[in-house]
């Protein structure tokens, strides 16, 4: 299988399956010196951990990550950082049932057209557990972006057609409700919205927003390598996403350019900002030293209590309900996932602009 490598300097590759013995991930590229434990990537894992409430997939697993290599006296060695989480509680029983079906909103029918044979088992390698890797790698990237004074941090934006508020917007609050919401009162109808379609054994789908903080201005390439594609490419690879924004994204679109031109100031000292952020920090494919702000849609939750119609391998028409533990909504553990890609390629996009200067190449070289 192609296409499980991400990143150009700083890249990762994510291996196994949802009821294999495990998940994990190499991150190449990491620089030297910089200190890393199983304990910092312990923490991200822990955020997107299932069975932390009766929102999310009652599979109980502990996560618990191993560094493998790359790492000596609690520091990077500059060599590939290899990571593994091994599974503990799977079911694979539980989908015996399906294994000759197409789930609706499954990738079951692609995977079969691909490859003519696939993993039925919780849905393989197309299983929202792949994210584990993700989290994993993202956890090394927001580490060494720390370094510098970049920070990342994703929260839920919205779930159904219920959103944070502006006005009542607190980030802290991400942490203290089952949602991940940064506002708690939409946290609280949201939940109230969520057990009306957990009682018709249904799904509901959400935004996730991811900001960006202290990336420096001159960040990405102007043409295909433009920071809010690679952006839009990390996000739309995580399963469930259909839709990416960058800063205002489609509402940009209903705007006029006297309105959505964000404005230049001197704010001191050769410091140059802007009045406005409607580009979300980007512009021309490259940062441009404010906030980079940007949003995934997730779809609702494919694996439903409903009964469905479909189709089996044979082409008979069925009838189908899927059993087994899922999730009735993806975004609030989705959340760390969205933050871990962003991390990950804002800190790959980084490394690969430091090559852009001559005059910055000879100072780091001391000619």
């Amino acid at each position: 299988m192609a296409g499980s490598t991400w990143g150009t300097l700083l890249t990762m590759t994510t291996w196994g399956e949802s009821h294999g013995k495990g998940l994990g991930v190499v991150v190449d590229g990491c620089p030297a010196g910089m200190a890393l434990c199983e304990e910092d990537i312990q923490t991200y894992l822990d955020r997107r951990k299932p069975g932390q409430s009766r929102f999310t997939t009652m599979r109980r697993e502990g996560d618990e990550v191993e560094i493998l290599s790359g790492v000596f006296e609690g520091r990077t060695t500059g060599t590939p950082v290899a990571m593994v989480v091994r599974n503990t509680d799977q079911r694979s029983h539980d989908y015996d049932g399906i294994k000759d079906l197409y789930r609706p909103g499954h990738g079951d029918f692609t995977f079969d057209a691909k490859y003519g044979f696939r993993d039925y088992r919780g849905g393989g390698r197309s299983s929202g557990r792949e994210t584990i890797s993700r989290v994993a790698a993202g956890a090394v990237a927001a580490k060494f972006l720390e370094s510098l004074g970049i920070k990342t941090a994703a929260y839920t934006k919205s779930i159904g057609s219920i959103e944070a508020a502006p006005e009542r917007f607190q980030m802290e609050e991400r942490f203290m409700n089952r949602l991940c919401m940064p506002d708690a009162q939409a946290a609280a109808r949201a939940e109230e919205y969520l057990e009306q379609v957990m009682s018709r054994g249904d799904s509901a789908g959400g935004v996730a927003e991811c900001i960006i903080d202290g990336l420096p201005a001159g960040i990405g390439e102007p043409v295909f390598e433009k920071l809010d594609a690679r952006l839009a490419h990390a996000l739309m690879s995580i399963g469930g996403v259909k839709g990416v924004e960058i800063g205002d994204g489609f509402r940009a679109s209903e705007s006029v350019g006297s309105a959505n031109n964000d404005s230049f100031i001197k704010a001191g000292d050769n410091v140059i900002t802007k009045r406005t952020n409607h580009s979300g920090g980007i512009l021309g494919g490259i940062s441009d030293g404010s906030r980079v702000v940007a949003r995934a849609a997730f779809k609702p939750t494919p694996s439903i209590s409903c009964v469905q119609r479909t189709v089996n391998r044979q082409g008979e028409e069925v009838e189908t309900v899927i059993k087994g533990r899922h999730d009735p909504i993806i975004v609030p553990r989705a959340v760390v996932v969205v933050e871990a890609m962003a991390a990950f390629t804002a800190a790959d996009v980084l490394l690969c602009s430091m090559s852009s200067r001559l005059d910055r190449i000879q100072r780091f070289f001391g000619v």
